[in-house]
């Protein structure tokens, strides 16, 4: 008996050490935006762990060994066209692969516009973006993460939060709370996977439902269109996507690329043949797969 209290020290002592830790975005009653309701939050497997109605947003944080970390930090947003989460197989599964590269993988589980739970719902999902990168950057230190070296990877709908992230970090949506809201919410840099973009022409029309409606105004529809937000302070960004992507069109990706090459932005862009939609790590084509590998280069050439 003698021996159990220094192995709950070393429980304690040691809680991120190949864990995840999870940790709510916003001080308990003081979410923006959010409506009391009786809507639930729900959780459903099939195959994927698909998560929906969220109600308290979240980051998960996964941290590799300290010897094995390079400093550098990703918040993950998965896709799920804004009306659910692919929670593991855009989110878990890749923050695990990332410790592999010594990078710590943070996945967001951000709200879904809901007029039900939320005022100003086209909002909140930036709101909760803005937010986890904030509180992100106030945990460097304890994360062991350089502050300047906090990355942002979206898939899907997951590409458009992350892009819209990566140009409205500027923009006040929530009132500031704590002194979290002190830090930066821009992000260094922006990997986008098979990115909802332009909410035009080549959009995907459940996501852009979802956030802003059926019958948005054309200033909505602009603010959204992230490609005509893009200005010389956008993150340098590596888009990846496939040609024959039959849900959210590969133009997406090649109007955001323009939009960052017209205004100075670096870029890098991998587009491949085949792959279709939401093809995550892509473990069993060993040609599409190589999109992790060309990202790890390319974030080893922003240093």
């Amino acid at each position: 008996m003698k021996y159990i209290p220094v192995i709950l020290l070393l429980l304690i002592t040691y809680p991120l050490m190949g864990q995840d830790t999870i940790m709510s975005l916003w001080p308990k009653d003081r979410i923006p935006n959010r409506i009391e309701s009786d809507e639930k939050e729900e959780h459903k497997r099939n195959g994927i762990l698909r998560i929906s109605a969220v109600q308290e947003p979240t980051i998960e944080v996964y941290l590799p060994a300290k010897s094995n970390a390079n400093g550098k930090a990703m918040l993950i947003f998965p896709g799920g066209g804004y009306g659910m989460l692919a929670y593991d197989w855009e989110g878990i599964d890749i923050a695990k692969f990332l410790n592999g590269k010594g990078i710590a993988g943070i996945v967001v589980k951000y709200r879904l516009p809901s007029s039900k739970s939320q005022k100003d719902k086209h909002h909140v999902p930036l709101i909760d973006a803005q937010r986890a990168l904030r509180l992100v950057r106030s945990k460097a230190e304890s994360f062991h993460i350089d502050a300047d070296k906090i990355g942002i990877l979206g898939f899907s709908a997951g590409g458009h939060l992350a892009s819209t992230l990566g140009t409205h970090f500027e923009e006040k949506v929530y009132e500031p709370i704590d002194t979290v809201d002190q830090q930066s919410a821009r992000p260094n840099f922006m990997a986008l996977g098979y990115p909802v973009i332009s909410f035009g022409e080549m959009t995907h029309g459940g996501s852009k439902k979802n956030l802003i409606g059926e019958n948005p105004n054309m200033e909505m529809v602009d603010y959204f269109s992230n490609e005509k937000q893009v200005s010389e302070n956008t993150p340098p960004t590596f888009l990846f996507h496939a040609s024959d992507d039959t849900a959210v069109p590969v133009e997406n990706s090649l109007l955001f690329y323009q939009a960052l090459k017209d205004r100075g932005v670096s870029a890098t862009m991998h587009i491949y043949p085949k792959g279709g939609h939401g093809f995550s790590l892509a473990r069993k084509d060993a040609h599409l797969m190589g999109w992790t590998e060309r990202m790890f280069e390319w974030m080893e050439s922003l240093d």
